[in-house]
């Protein structure tokens, strides 16, 4: 079955451009493409940063799972959810110059980001988004996208929430 991701908010195309970034992550996709892969055979075959990769396009709705019968007894297994892109969308051009840079910001920059999101929230699960705006003085389309690049948070509505690990 060929699945289509319709990309028609422009801050999605940060995670679509992330999700491919390094040769580790295009192989891991290539891997989960060819066929249902369980965690421990990514990690046998790429480490941790393949498993790092497979949360990530998890987080991203790039791949799909199921539960099948393993070495260990049930195991998770991981395969492509989408073989195509469609990519329709119009933005201004601060916006697109907004996620380009929300892409490629450096890891050690977007790991500060992360961090002040963190210690922002406190021990609360969430935060106002307007909030880390005013802050960072971030737009909110470049925000957008560091959330959506980001495997600890995600955006909901006009919040940005933790991930809850399970």
């Amino acid at each position: 079955m060929n699945r289509i991701k319709v990309v028609n908010d422009i801050s999605e195309l940060v995670p679509v451009l992330r999700a491919i970034d390094s040769e580790l992550k295009l192989e891991v996709f290539k891997e989960v493409m060819s066929g249902w892969k369980t965690k421990a055979e990514i990690e046998q075959k790429f480490g941790k940063e393949g498993v790092d990769a497979l949360a990530l396009f998890e987080k991203m709705k790039l791949i799909e799972t199921r539960w099948q019968p393993g070495k260990n007894g049930t195991e998770v297994s991981y395969h492509t959810f989408y073989t195509s892109f469609h990519i329709n969308l119009t933005a201004p051009i601060n916006e697109i110059s907004d996620v380009i840079l929300a892409a490629m910001t450096p890891e050690k920059e977007f790991q500060k980001f992360e961090k002040l999101v963190d210690e922002m929230m406190g021990k609360e699960d969430s935060i106002f988004v307007g909030d880390v705006m005013q802050k960072t003085e971030y737009s909110l389309t470049f925000l957008k996208g560091l959330i959506r690049r980001s495997s600890k948070f995600e955006s909901r509505g006009h919040r940005i929430e933790r991930i809850k690990k399970v």
